[in-house]
C-alpha cells in the first residue's frame, strides 16, 4: 500500500517491515566470520516480531542463492552494505563521546539497540525517537531478554512528522548542550521538503559544537526511479515466492530532492561526505560495480559551528 499522510505501522508492516529488514541484515553480518559489526540484539528482535521470511533469514534457512542474483540488492551485499552503515553510525558516536558529548538522538530508531549495546561513558542521556508502537515492542522484548540499556535511554514515542521536538524536550532534552544526531536509513522514506525541514529543525536546536551523522540519499531521473522500480519489484517477486510480499517502491519517495551535504553547509555545519563503495572498503567489505551503481547513498558527518 503506498504512503498516505499519517499513515502508521508495526514492524511486521509498511516502512516498520524495513526497520525489521535491516536488523535482519545485521544479525546475519553479525554471525559472519571477521564480522565488521557486534549486534547481539538483533537477531532475537528479529524472532519476536515474528515476520517468518526473516526469521528464516536469521536463522540460515533461507540462502542467498533462493534470492536472486541482482548485482546491487543481493541478499549477502545487502548484509554487507548493513553492516558497513551500522559500522559508521557506531564510529560516529565512539567520536562523539570521544569529544566529550553526552546527549545523543537516534531518529526514527526502530531495532536500533546502540543504548544497549555501545559502550557509553558515564552521564550519557540518549534519546529514541520513533512511533509509539515500534518504541513499546522494542523496549519490552529487550527487557524480556533481560537487556539492560548501557546509557541513560529515554524514549520519545512521537511520529516525525508530528511535533516531535516538544515530546524530545519533555523527556528531558536539552538544547543548549551539545548533541549528537543521526538519521540512519531515514531520509528515503520523508518527501524531499521534509528532508529540509528536519535538518532545519536540528541545527535550530543544536548548540555549537553539535555533531550530526546521516545517510543521504540522492536525486534521481525519471529514468533512473524506473529502474529503481524495476529492481524493487525483482525483490518484491523473489522474496514473495518464500512469504513474504512488500512493494519497496511505495514506501519510498524518488525523484529530485535538495543535496543533504548542501544544505547542512547553507545551515552553517562543517561537513565530509564518503560514497557507498569508500564506506565498503574502508570496512574491509566487497564495493559495488560503480557502472551499475544508481542512487546509492553517501554518507554524512556534520559539526554545528
Amino acid at each position: 500500500m503506498a504512503r498516505t499522510d499519517g499513515d502508521t505501522w508495526d514492524l511486521a508492516s509498511s516502512v516498520g517491515a524495513t526497520a525489521t529488514m535491516v536488523a535482519a541484515a545485521r544479525a546475519m553480518a553479525s554471525s559472519g566470520p571477521a564480522p565488521v559489526i557486534d549486534d547481539p540484539y538483533a537477531a532475537p528482535l528479529v524472532r519476536a516480531v515474528g515476520v517468518d521470511f526473516f526469521t528464516k533469514l536469521v536463522d540460515g534457512e533461507i540462502t542467498e542463492s533462493e534470492l536472486g542474483d541482482d548485482p546491487q540488492m543481493n541478499i549477502a551485499r545487502f548484509a554487507n552494505g548493513m553492516a558497513a552503515r551500522t559500522r559508521f553510525f557506531d564510529d560516529f558516536y565512539a567520536d562523539a563521546v570521544g569529544a566529550g558529548v553526552r546527549q545523543a538522538v537516534i531518529l526514527a530508531a526502530g531495532l536500533d539497540a546502540r543504548a544497549y549495546r555501545l559502550d557509553w561513558p558515564a552521564g550519557t542521556v540518549v534519546f529514541e525517537v520513533d512511533q509509539p508502537e515500534v518504541i513499546e515492542f522494542k523496549t519490552r522484548t529487550l527487557a524480556d531478554l533481560g537487556a539492560k540499556p548501557t546509557a541513560d535511554r529515554r524514549t520519545v514515542a512521537v511520529d516525525l512528522r508530528d511535533d516531535w521536538v516538544a515530546a524530545l524536550r519533555s523527556a528531558g532534552f536539552d538544547p543548549s548542550a551539545p548533541t549528537a544526531w543521526i538519521a540512519e536509513g531515514l531520509f528515503g522514506y520523508l518527501p524531499p521538503e521534509a528532508q529540509d525541514r528536519l535538518l532545519e529543525v536540528i541545527t535550530e536546536h543544536s548548540a555549537p559544537g553539535s555533531r550530526l551523522a546521516a545517510e543521504a540519499v540522492p536525486g534521481i531521473s525519471e529514468e533512473q526511479q524506473e529502474q529503481a522500480r524495476e529492481r524493487m519489484q525483482a525483490v518484491r517477486d523473489q522474496w514473495s515466492d518464500h512469504g513474504f510480499d512488500l512493494d519497496f517502491s511505495e514506501l519510498v519517495y524518488l525523484g529530485d530532492r535538495t543535496d543533504a551535504d548542501t544544505h547542512l553547509v547553507e545551515l552553517g555545519w562543517q561537513t565530509s561526505a564518503m560514497t557507498t563503495n569508500a564506506l565498503l572498503e574502508r570496512y574491509g567489505l566487497p564495493v559495488l560495480d560503480e557502472q551499475a551503481q544508481f542512487g546509492h547513498p553517501s554518507y554524512i558527518t556534520a559539526i554545528k559551528q
